[in-house]
């Protein structure tokens, strides 16, 4: 097999982490302050005695845009695992549904689902994933294949040291990147790359950021306040949660 070569790593990294960094303003510039209401539990905010529509637009928005990240960051190193796996593996992005990652070993066929980290579902989760390897088992023995598939929960990061679960093995962190490149040490090479341009591109987000909150605030004011200047939390978790409020 192709020896990795981390210089091919960096440069896709270097080249393709814009993506992500244009993907977080994307989804914060199109962002509306009653969307991060719906989205998040009022209650907790109360409970966390929160008196200033500034204290409550930060908290909402930055918990909102933190679980975005996570699903765009996700995402970004799905296609970094893809690309990697292929130079060495000739690997693709499966064509079967819930499945990322297919590739041949020593006639072995591979089924991956990658996800960010360990600790990624619930069990209604998990078992749709099961469901989904099992498909993928069936298509390929009505292919008259006579390849052996295993099936691989693959997770950027983390740990787990019991990684066979039965039905399929479950690789964490470092021992899934090994997995998909045959490079021990690839886990800790992909760090610095993800840096290319960090500080300049956060710029930019934070700088759009505090233009969202400060207009959030107003329009949190506007809305959600009484004329004292207190919050209205009974309009606030009406909006939120009421019947006849859309």
């Amino acid at each position: 097999m192709p020896k990795l070569k981390i210089n091919d790593v960096s440069r896709y990294v270097k080249l393709h982490i814009a993506d992500f960094h244009h993907q977080r303003l994307v989804r914060l510039d199109a962002l509306q302050l009653n969307t991060v209401l719906r989205k998040k539990n009022p209650y907790l905010f109360k409970a966390k005695n929160l008196l200033t529509a500034e204290q409550i637009v930060r908290a909402l928005s930055d918990a909102f845009l933190s679980s975005n990240e996570e699903t765009i960051f996700g995402d970004w190193l799905e296609g970094l695992a893809i690309y990697v796996n292929k130079k060495v593996y000739g690997g693709d992005k499966s064509t079967t549904s819930g499945i990322d990652l297919e590739f041949d070993v020593n006639g072995v066929r591979y089924a991956v689902a990658i996800k960010s980290g360990p600790n990624w579902g619930n069990s209604s989760q998990i078992r749709k994933m099961m469901q989904d390897f099992e498909r993928a088992r069936r298509t390929l023995r009505t292919s008259n294949s006579r390849i052996n598939m295993v099936a691989v929960n693959g997770c950027c990061y983390g740990k787990d040291f019991h990684p066979d679960k039965g039905s399929y093995y479950k690789y964490c962190g470092q021992r899934f990147w090994e997995f998909i490149s045959g490079d021990k040490d690839l886990y800790l090479k992909i760090v610095e790359p993800l840096g290319h341009q960090a500080k300049e591109r956060n710029e930019d987000f934070q700088k759009l950021y505090a233009q969202k909150i400060n207009l959030f605030t107003a329009e949190f004011i506007k809305n959600y306040c009484l004329l004292d200047g207190s919050v209205d939390w009974l309009k606030l978790v009406r909006f939120n949660s009421g019947n006849f409020v859309r």
